[in-house]
């Protein structure tokens, strides 16, 4: 009778830890309003580490910034916000040519969902032979999706040449992509592509231009909006 429960009590840990194991692939959090932050994970020497997307609900459907970097939790993300929202995904927008960002054109577009890069993101892509968005954003543009408006913004060029933000005027929400770091962050990350010159210059660029009470960095904690000024004393630091 003792090995019987003994058994099922280790049954029970093993299950529980799996279970934990599963969810963690795929964390999605309330912003505000219709607006939420989901996190997938890769490994990063050795370690998992976080990457972050956006998601909107609207009247048509959900748009979503940025794909799931742990290409395992493509369709786990487009099931948890049909099941949580009962809505599809119609659009999908990726914020540079890094494969966080892009990795699931293809696979959305598959599934019956718009898909956009801008057009210095398609030609990045496009010289790599990967998969590329259905459509191109060929400048500045702001999006009507349902009740919301989405707006499309090159401050010039950071983390990567072609890196855009994504600005939602009335909820004040400003998703950065890796073009910011969170204030979490040491150090700038990976810069094999980045323009350390002008990055200074282009997160000055928005901070001008916008005046958010959310800032979402494409990795680690996105909790403070102190995150264009942590960027800025990175890159200060960087430089001596």
């Amino acid at each position: 009778m003792d090995k019987i429960i003994f058994s099922l009590i280790i049954l029970f840990f093993y299950n529980n830890a799996f279970s934990q194991t599963e969810s963690t692939k795929l964390e999605i959090t309330h912003l505000t309003g219709d607006f939420y932050v989901y996190t997938t994970f890769k490994d990063y020497k050795g370690t998992p580490f976080p990457s972050n997307g956006l998601y909107l609900i609207t009247n048509e459907g959900a748009v979503i910034i940025d794909s799931p970097w742990d290409t395992s939790q493509f369709q786990p993300l487009l099931d948890s916000i049909k099941t949580r929202h009962n809505k599809n995904v119609v659009m999908y927008i990726a914020t540079h040519s890094h494969d966080d960002r892009t990795a699931g054109l293809a696979y959305y577009q598959k599934q019956g969902i718009k898909t956009f890069t801008t057009e210095q993101t398609d030609k990045i892509i496009r010289e790599r032979g990967e998969e590329r968005a259905e459509f191109l954003i060929l400048h500045d543009t702001i999006f009507t999706v349902g009740q919301y408006e989405i707006q499309t913004y090159y401050p010039g060029e950071g983390h990567t040449a072609d890196n855009i933000i994504i600005w939602f005027e009335k909820d004040r929400v400003l998703y950065g992509g890796c073009l910011v770091k969170s204030v979490e962050a040491e150090d700038l990350g990976y810069i094999g592509e980045a323009n350390i010159q002008e990055w200074p210059a282009t997160i000055k660029n928005i901070k001008r231009k916008f005046s958010p009470d959310y800032v979402i960095p494409g990795h680690q904690d996105w909790n403070s909006n102190k995150a264009l000024n942590h960027t800025l004393m990175l890159l200060k630091d960087f430089k001596k």
